[in-house]
């Protein structure tokens, strides 16, 4: 049995609480030195970058997920995580993890446009 890239997501009422996970796949690895990010695709399909992990474990997130959304990895497991509290209707889509890769620069921005990502997506739907 194949098992998913991403993982986790699922219907939710608004403020309640997601953790998706990304495995690694034989592409992509997923360890200290990687640029590791999640971009979501919303219901028009607008996509956003919305956290990024980085070497020594820079983080960076879009400003509509601060202080909700945590990123991080285990570098054992090789899983990426995204961490989601205090959910809203808006946060609804489908989310993918996604790697950037030199030469390009481990920034947000470059999820959408930069980015090599290996996976269907997990949906999240968040209800009010």
């Amino acid at each position: 049995q194949v098992r998913p890239v991403e993982s986790g997501g699922g219907p939710v009422q608004s403020g309640g609480s997601l953790r998706l996970e990304c495995a690694a796949s034989k592409y992509t690895t997923i360890d200290k030195t990687s640029c590791l990010g999640w971009f979501r695709q919303g219901p028009g399909n607008e996509r956003e970058g919305v956290a990024l992990i980085g070497r020594g474990d820079f983080t960076d997130y879009a400003d509509s997920v601060k202080g909700r959304f945590t990123i991080s990895r285990d570098i054992d497991k090789k899983i990426l995580y995204l961490d989601m509290n205090s959910l809203k209707p808006e946060d609804s889509g489908m989310y993918y993890c996604a790697a950037i890769r030199p030469p390009y620069g481990c920034v947000l921005a470059n999820l959408l446009t930069r980015a090599t990502y290996w996976g269907q997506g997990t949906q999240v739907t968040v209800s009010s």
